[in-house]
């Protein structure tokens, strides 16, 4: 594996739904049977409507000089109050795989929740043979909390889920509790 250039993460934006799209349809042959990212301009409009939403931040992973983007990680189903909680969905373009990219920008979004966004914990559901995903977040601090039986309908088939989960201790916590 090469280490990557720096990356930076930003809001997605309308702006990006070409580049957007054309990176995920490149993509289809990594993401199945893992993920279903948005394919059509109606499918990336309806996600770009969620991360409108106080509950979701759509986040992409852009390598600079021409800026591009590499990947996205999104923080879902965000609760505040005293769970401060969300849980992580991501995934990697084709031709940027395998780089080091992704490792570099969901470090970036885990310190963005715990510090931008005031969360104490973040949590990864992932398929159980997705090996890819379970080192990525192992290389990134999370470990592994349990086994979820038929959690998510992923391409057309209930999908057993490993927990992994990344918190912030307690004593470095601020605000809500």
């Amino acid at each position: 594996m090469t280490m990557a250039a720096s990356v930076h993460i930003r809001p997605v934006t309308r702006h990006d739904a070409d580049e957007f799209l054309a990176l995920m349809k490149a993509s289809r042959e990594l993401h199945e049977p893992w993920i279903s990212p948005p394919l059509t301009r109606r499918a990336f409009d309806a996600y770009l409507s969620r991360t409108g939403r106080d509950d979701h931040e759509g986040l992409l992973i852009c390598i600079p000089e021409p800026e591009r983007i590499v990947g996205v990680i999104n923080l879902n189903n965000i609760v505040r109050g005293s769970f401060l909680s969300a849980s992580l969905g991501y995934y990697v373009g084709l031709p940027y795989a395998g780089q080091g990219y992704m490792t570099e920008g969901l470090r970036a979004a885990v310190a963005y929740a715990f510090n931008s966004l005031g969360l104490h914990r973040v949590e990864a559901n992932i398929q159980p043979n997705n090996a890819p995903s379970i080192n990525l977040v192992k290389r990134c601090g999370f470990k592994l909390e349990g086994f979820s039986p038929q959690y998510l309908f992923i391409a057309g088939a209930w999908r057993d889920h490993e927990r992994w989960a990344i918190y912030q201790p307690r004593d470095t916590l601020h605000g809500a509790l």
